[in-house]
């Protein structure tokens, strides 16, 4: 397992995206799954930057593996941040038009769409999102 520790500011992203991306390609990751995994991880990261810290800075670990018995990666992110279960938030209703749904939640509807697998646990003051995908 390869970790590294970002700071939950927007201008961060694009390193946190270097890394994954780093990280698939060792992988042997076609590109496609590299792409979407990508927008998953930006959709999880930026949520963190955006509401995580409300009131001061923080910092955002994210930790990924590869088994290459399985060919699964998994991704885990944790921060230190207020309390938020991403996956506890209804899905956006995709059959209204985008005039009729009401703003927010399609990013972590589209990560949970994306990856194989997505699990939340609030555990020692920390947020930890898990999430898996087959290559």
């Amino acid at each position: 397992m390869t970790e590294r520790t970002f700071p939950a500011r927007d201008d961060a992203l694009n390193d946190v995206l270097a890394f994954a991306e780093e990280e698939l390609e060792k992988a042997g990751c076609p590109m496609k799954v590299v792409m979407s995994v990508t927008v998953a991880l930006e959709e999880v990261f930026v949520n963190v930057a955006h509401y995580a810290y409300p009131e001061t800075s923080g910092e955002v670990s994210m930790a990924i593996d590869c088994d290459s018995e399985s060919r699964t990666m998994t991704f885990r992110m944790t921060d230190s941040g207020i309390p938020f279960n991403p996956l506890a938030k209804p899905d956006p209703d995709i059959t209204l038009s985008a005039e009729e749904r009401q703003i927010g939640g399609l990013g972590i509807f589209m990560m949970k769409k994306t990856m194989d697998d997505v699990n939340y646990v609030y555990k020692d003051g920390c947020n930890i999102l898990t999430m898996k995908k087959i290559i």
